[in-house]
């Protein structure tokens, strides 16, 4: 363009325009020099992630998918996507975890884009992008990978970066966005997602479900599920909630649809009330997959369930009922805890699973009254917690994460059960008020947004006097548990010193400050003391002048975190004990004795459970010892010792049945000798109880009961009826527990080969889809009785390890190894890892340490067995 210079003031504004545009070219370039252009990396990175917080505002996604009848059919799928930029110094990263044939067209602010598809990204060129508003549009073929199709049925699993395999999206935690979402399914399928259902139009064969906008959450927590689901609808307390199911049994839908409303109901009220906010969505729904991934995941508007810890019937155990209280409680807990303020990135993915498992205690007490609260957090938590903390592969709770694509091998049960202990330790040290109050003011700061454990620490430390920062550092950052040991001074009967101390299991130098409880115990009377362990040794002041007891019960309320001495005098009197929470802790504390070397033998804690199979009332703790008694049967037992202990044990323990009189527990103690069977007399009875379905008197069974009959019957080779299993699968009627026996028979089949072709077959990632399934099988696979031709397996299953985590959901790789190596304790299982170890020195650490407690038993098994 020519000028014509006729004024001095088109001279002045010419010259203010250079001036202006140079000025702007030097505010630019300072902007691009202050952004550092982030690599094209697989995964998201922490930061590209970062970059994208910075730039990327106002982000909304609209998605229509085309959902074929066949399942083998693509998914055909469209999107819009629109957000503000705050600069655009450079391209920006769409995440697609998909093959580049995937993409098919991108349309960028209404010009056609080039398909760059790089390292799973979508490169957006920044010329075609501006400062301000923007708007993506693409078509494309939806991934298959976490859509999880069946034959009539599908749904989403997104977390923690899945959304990418389904679709192009920004995969972070802190770039919430809404999302409105059209579905168009086959005829006669049900559809639920976060967004509530604004119309649906069925032509030709097919249905298509529009919903509105969702409310502004995570991409983790998108979610629809699409299928022959039967709809219920009930109102609660002014609410109105929708649940989607595939159950068919009667009795269980007689038993379980009224208790699943009402829970999460009472639920609902009592966040409400200890939060001091109103539930923050637009609406509750929920639905029952069959074999879901988990026990639930708290998606916004829809949360999904694992079908058969909803559904229960007259058999069902007070633990099984007070376990789906406590699924529901912890899934509607993240509606606040999660969902309405989440983590800012996935090395905190643990602060939500730590208060949806502290919530959902406190709101089990209350949904089930009749409930010990503090006996089910004992059990609950600590023996799954030292599981881990226990092993060489222990890992603190919160993790460094350094991109999204290994989030999934951060999830474990020290966030799951570790993390609740803290919390509880955290809560007494504030006091309960001043702890309420500081997440009162942690949900109100952060609502619709993002937090850091830094941020809640920051809060919480205005609300009490301790030293917050100090008791983080090793409560949280760090792995591993203190061993506590004591000193008793006495005379002329009296008590003239208490001394205890703590040390790091790892010998480092490391101090646990807490709380716990030690019982003084008397032959007619106990006095409770509580300890303040503040300090590596502290001399306890309330005991002296104390009458010299017979013993000392350690941690006995069950607060308390660590291994503590075990009385040799606590092996024959526990059961004295009146508070069953006392005698929880007490069992706990012998076994982790046991395993530790601490001065209990395999034998001794045998033999304290089976006195525990008549002296013990409460069903819980019942369980607890039924649990360790079959560990030490066939974890740290010889085969050739077992033939002749498990002729004594049956025998007590069915005698233990009969003369329990509570329904449940006389279950739990045939479900015991069904475990345990061995003798050709025990397996004939069973397999009377499986053929006539006719259950021991004051025993309930089910379905799903005789189901494991005769698969325990099956693994034994029961040679009077090879076409056992065959039978138990004519006589399901429902069509997904058919398909899930039938997906096991190869792992039972008394045929090597047939169990060698199931094997081969895992390697294929097709055929672990069903993720329960798998793990199911492979418990069967390497069940003792088949570990010896087993063995073979298990270099194999090692080898498959890295590729199980690429492939599946989060807890598949844990459980892979779990259900692969947590029957074996001989020396050739051992040397079979550490040779893997020593083959790998540079493997995934995360994986490393995965095996390595998923091995703790086996290497523990070589000096401990009977």
């Amino acid at each position: 363009m020519k000028y014509k210079l006729t004024s001095p003031r088109t001279i002045t504004l010419l010259l203010c325009g250079v001036l202006a545009g140079a000025c702007q070219h030097r505010i630019a370039a300072t902007q691009a020099a202050a952004v550092p252009v982030v690599p094209v990396e697989k995964g998201v990175s922490q930061q590209l992630a970062e970059l994208r917080k910075k730039v990327v505002t106002n982000l909304a996604y609209t998605l229509a998918l085309q959902v074929p009848a066949a399942r083998q059919e693509p998914v055909q799928a469209t999107e819009m996507v629109t957000f503000r930029l705050r600069e655009n110094s450079q391209p920006l990263q769409l995440d697609f975890k998909e093959k580049a044939d995937h993409l098919q067209r991108l349309v960028v602010n209404g010009q056609a884009a080039p398909l760059d598809f790089r390292a799973e990204h979508i490169i957006i060129p920044a010329a075609l992008l501006k400062v301000g508003a923007n708007r993506l549009e693409c078509q494309f073929t939806a991934g298959d990978l976490s859509l999880n199709r069946n034959d009539d049925y599908l749904y989403t699993l997104l977390v923690p970066d899945r959304a990418r395999t389904v679709f192009p999206v920004f995969d972070q935690p802190d770039l919430k966005a809404t999302f409105a979402l059209t579905l168009t399914v086959p005829r006669g399928w049900q559809a639920s997602a976060n967004g509530p259902l604004r119309d649906s139009v069925t032509t030709a064969g097919r249905t298509t479900f529009r919903f509105a906008n969702s409310d502004t959450i995570s991409t983790y927590l998108f979610s629809f599920a699409a299928g022959k689901f039967t709809r219920l609808t009930r109102q609660l307390s002014g609410r109105t909630m929708q649940f989607l199911h595939r159950e068919t049994d009667p009795a269980k839908l007689q038993q379980s649809v009224t208790p699943i409303f009402q829970i999460h109901a009472d639920a609902l009220a009592f966040m409400q009330e200890y939060t001091g906010l109103k539930y923050p969505f637009q609406k509750f729904d929920f639905v029952a997959i069959p074999d879901f991934q988990y026990g639930g995941m708290e998606h916004v508007g829809s949360i999904d369930y694992k079908a058969s810890t909803l559904f229960l019937d007259e058999g069902a155990t007070q633990d099984q009922k007070l376990a789906r209280s406590s699924l529901i409680a912890h899934e509607t807990a993240h509606m606040w805890f999660g969902d309405l303020v989440t983590m800012q990135w996935f090395n905190d993915v643990w602060m939500k699973e730590v208060f949806a498992n502290f919530m959902a205690d406190k709101i089990t007490q209350i949904a089930v009254p009749t409930s010990n609260y503090n006996l089910k957090f004992v059990i609950d938590h600590f023996p799954a917690a030292y599981g881990v903390d226990r092993t060489a592969g222990a890992n603190p709770i919160r993790q460094p994460l350094e991109n999204l694509q290994d989030a999934g091998s951060l999830y474990g049960n020290i966030i799951y059960h570790k993390a609740p202990i803290m919390m509880r330790q955290l809560e007494r040290l504030m006091g309960p008020e001043s702890f309420q109050r500081g997440l009162q003011e942690y949900l109100r700061t952060y609502a619709h947004g993002n937090a850091t454990w830094p941020d809640l620490i920051r809060l919480l430390d205005a609300h009490t006097p301790a030293d917050l920062q100090a008791w983080n550092q090793v409560w949280v950052n760090q792995p591993g548990r203190p061993v506590f040991t004591h000193q008793l001074t006495t005379k002329a009967g009296k008590i003239t010193q208490l001394v205890i101390t703590q040390k790091a299991e790892d010998t480092s130098a490391r101090l646990w400050p807490q709380l716990f409880e030690i019982t003084l115990v008397y032959p007619a009377t106990s006095k409770e003391l509580t300890v303040n362990m503040n300090q590596a040794q502290v001399l306890l002041r309330s005991a002296e002048g104390e009458p010299a007891p017979e013993y000392i019960l350690f941690n006995s309320t069950g607060l308390g975190y660590g291994v503590f001495p075990a009385d040799t005098l606590v092996q024959t009197q526990v059961f004295v004990l009146q508070n069953p929470v006392a005698r929880a802790s007490a069992y706990i504390n012998l076994y982790e004795n046991m395993l530790t070397s601490g001065g209990v033998t395999p034998g001794q804690l045998l033999e304290v459970a089976r006195q525990g199979l008549t002296r013990e009332p409460e069903e819980l703790n019942l369980k607890l010892l039924t649990g360790q008694l079959t560990d030490v049967f066939w974890r740290f037992t010889k085969p050739a010792a077992r033939p002749a202990l498990a002729a004594a044990l049956e025998k007590e323990v069915w005698q233990a049945m009969q003369q329990h009189t509570a329904s449940n527990s006389k279950k739990l103690l045939f479900k015991t000798y069904q475990n345990i069977a061995l003798t050709l007399q025990a397996q004939e009875r069973l397999y009377q109880v499986w053929a006539k379905e006719q259950a021991p008197a004051g025993v309930k069974l089910t379905e799903d009961d005789y189901t494991a009959l005769a698969l325990a019957l099956a693994v034994r080779n029961y040679a009077a009826d090879p076409r056992i299993l065959a039978q138990q699968l004519g006589r399901i009627r429902n069509a997904d527990r058919k398909k899930r026996l039938e997906f096991m028979l190869p792992a039972l089949a008394d045929d090597v080969k047939t169990r060698d072709a199931f094997f081969a077959s895992l390697k294929e990632s097709k055929n672990r889809e069903k993720e329960a399934w798998v793990t199911a099988a492979l418990g069967y696979l390497h069940h003792p009785l088949r570990a010896e031709a087993s063995e073979k397996y298990l270099r194999e299953s090692l080898d498959l390890l890295e590729e199980i985590q690429q492939t599946g959901d989060i807890f598949f790789p844990a459980s892979w190894l779990q259900a692969t190596f947590g029957a074996y304790h001989t020396p050739t299982a051992a040397a079979t890892v550490r040779g893997f170890l020593q083959e790998h020195p540079r493997y995934n650490p995360r994986l490393r340490a995965k095996i390595l407690q998923a091995t703790d038993d086996l290497f523990r098994a070589e000096k401990l067995l009977l």
